[in-house]
């Protein structure tokens, strides 16, 4: 499953040594520290000479410290400078000079299914991938979280978050979110890696460094965490302090319709939900519970304001 030099036209090892690993802490008392862990690790990618890393956001997501390792073991302090909830991408700087090759960023819209690709982590050829693509189709996640085109590999890469996706050109088109699991046609099951699409992070990148985040208004948050069991939305857990708890929401209720629309899968809940507006909108919700049909009226959220923001030590 280890890549080939032979079987690139492009330098392997000079793009692997373009990983990092990440390492975070998150304080006990973090909003995300109960769902996703005080102790965080994965990967990220050199994108720019400055030290500018891109990793997956949940990794670097209201952490206290940040440290970047290097391949032979080094390891340098990091700063967070933003994470974008719409896409899923962090982004680190290196407080110390990283003297290492960077990535550039590719066009994720150009690959195709089919197309051989590397997911690599950090260490080199010993700790990536030989993949292929497998699909570019939409994903929706549990959290509120839609992406219109994710890209999915095979084989999976075990240690797969922030995992570069490295283009057959030797350039950066996408980044490593999850590890799925996919049914073949005769029946047995796979391992796939979500990958989300580089492209996503263009239009953003200045405003991410710059800002901290993107210049778009911030999305309403309902405080749920959703499943599909059939053609039926069903409310798996709900956010500590937020909306859906406050509305009294229970897990196991059923999600039938958005302000009057009725909604089949989670994709299109969460879309009818942003479509109401910014963060702060009300959001009717018509449920099912034991028998009973009844609309339920939550005070949308920005989630930004439950989380801990950066702080520079």
């Amino acid at each position: 499953m280890q890549p080939v030099p032979e079987d690139y036209s492009y330098e392997l090892d000079q793009a692997l040594s373009a990983v990092v690993g990440v390492k975070t802490t998150i304080p006990g008392d973090a909003f995300t520290a109960e769902t996703l862990g005080t102790e965080r690790a994965g990967n990220g990618v050199l994108i720019r000479k400055d030290g500018l890393v891109l990793t997956i956001g949940y990794l670097v997501m209201e952490a206290e410290t940040v440290w970047i390792s290097l391949g032979d073991g080094t390891a340098v302090p990091g700063h967070v400078l933003a994470f974008d909830q719409v896409t899923g991408f962090g982004l680190v700087q290196a407080l110390a000079r990283l003297d290492l090759p960077h990535l550039p960023l590719g066009d994720s819209g150009a690959v195709q299914i089919g197309d051989s690709v590397v997911v690599g982590g950090v260490g080199g050829r010993r700790h990536s991938v030989a993949a292929r693509i497998i699909a570019k189709q939409e994903f929706a996640g549990y959290w509120e979280y839609v992406l219109d085109e994710a890209i999915f590999t095979a084989p999976s890469h075990p240690n797969w978050g922030g995992s570069a996706l490295i283009s057959p050109a030797g350039d950066l088109i996408g980044i490593g979110s999850l590890q799925l699991q996919h049914e073949r046609e005769n029946g047995e099951r796979e391992d796939l890696n979500m990958i989300v699409p580089i492209d996503l992070l263009t239009p953003i990148l200045d405003d991410l460094v710059t800002l901290g985040r993107a210049k778009r208004p911030p999305r309403p948050w309902l405080g749920l965490y959703a499943t599909e069991i059939g053609s039926r939305i069903v409310v798996a857990g709900l956010a500590g302090r937020g909306p859906a708890q406050e509305a009294e929401l229970s897990t196991g209720d059923i999600v039938m319709a958005v302000a009057g629309e009725a909604v089949h899968d989670l994709a299109e809940m969460f879309r009818r939900v942003w479509s109401l507006g910014e963060a702060g909108v009300e959001v009717p919700l018509l449920i099912h519970r034991e028998g009973r049909t009844f609309e339920v009226r939550l005070q949308s959220a920005d989630r930004t304001r439950f989380l801990k923001t950066p702080t520079l030590h």
